[in-house]
């Protein structure tokens, strides 16, 4: 990374989008209201970016935004599109894992373009980095664009990733959870991960890889139980064999029948558990704050008295 951290210093890239880019609306989850999306768009279009949507982006589904074959299809278009930069999703919920059968059979195109969203997009990232090897934005969906729920701070931080050529996205105020965490220490790695929830479900699939990493996680409403069960399954599996260090992101909800949360506690005893650095306090995931993580892409973890996770923005040819 610290060619990374160099670079940094100079000049700033080229922008991942510029001005008059088309970005493809995607629907691989749940549908929003149709106020949302027009709010999504036109925060788009704030940024002088140009939204497409599929002609019939939602329609009728037991559960889904529309049915898998148009889901599938619209999703196909998008990435394979020659002429958009950028796919990004409107929300997330659920369906994205029933596509993996159909896109697992695609063959990668030449060039990659960016990918962004979180929470259910967690199985679109995690077949986009491991399988096509394309770097991902874990972000904000665009239902909470329109909505400017996203303070404005992270809303300049995103454009300034997005449009403005910043090399790099930099988490400070991390919390060490267990002794590794407190030493200091320094390491590279490429982040992966998202939501603990989804991601759990690739495990004994044909997605399932488990790469030297730094693993991001994050979840929403998930009971202190709950959450120790997915990372005992993580564990028990192998799928923490090669991580080099876990950073948590935000953990909400999930109180118990009397008040409280046990989720604290979940994490932090996991932590002791584990020989690589365990930290916590990563301002993503489906909290009140969302900022930018770049998965697959060169990251450098210091450990120690003022813990840091600096990650490096995509960049595309």
């Amino acid at each position: 990374m610290s060619a990374t951290r160099a670079s940094a210093q100079g000049a700033p890239r080229a922008p991942l989008l510029q001005p008059g880019d088309i970005v493809d609306v995607v629907a691989p989850g749940f549908r929003c209201s149709a106020q949302a999306l027009r709010a999504g768009t036109a925060y788009l279009r704030r940024l002088g970016l140009v939204p497409r949507l599929p002609q019939r982006l939602f329609g009728a589904d037991l559960l889904c935004a529309n049915s898998d074959h148009a889901r599938f299809a619209q999703l196909r278009r998008a990435l394979t599109a020659p002429d958009s930069r950028a796919v990004w999703c409107v929300r997330g919920g659920y369906g994205a894992i029933r596509l993996v059968g159909d896109l697992l059979e695609l063959a990668p195109p030449r060039r990659p373009k960016l990918f962004i969203g979180y929470s259910d997009a967690t199985t679109l990232h995690y077949l986009l980095n491991h399988h096509w090897r394309w770097p991902t934005l874990h972000g904000p969906l665009l239902d909470r664009l329109g909505s400017r729920a996203a303070p404005l701070e992270e809303l300049e931080e995103l454009r300034s990733v997005l449009l403005g050529g910043a090399r790099e996205v930099v988490f400070r105020g991390l919390v060490p959870l267990n002794a590794p965490a407190r030493r200091r220490a320094r390491l590279t790695a490429r982040v992966f991960g998202g939501n603990l929830t989804v991601l759990e479900t690739t495990l004994g699939t044909p997605l399932a890889r488990h790469p030297r990493q730094i693993l991001f996680l994050e979840d929403i409403g998930e009971r202190g139980y709950r959450v120790d069960r997915m990372l005992q399954h993580l564990a028990q599996a192998g799928a923490l064999g090669h991580v080099k260090a876990v950073v948590f992101g935000a953990f909400i909800g999930g109180r118990e029948p009397r008040g409280g949360t046990l989720v604290p506690a979940v994490l932090e005893r996991f932590a002791r558990e584990q020989p690589v650095p365990v930290l916590a306090g990563m301002k993503a995931g489906h909290g009140e704050h969302q900022r930018p993580v770049f998965f697959n892409t060169p990251a450098e973890l210091c450990c120690g008295a003022s813990p840091s996770l600096t990650i490096a923005t995509a960049s595309f040819p």
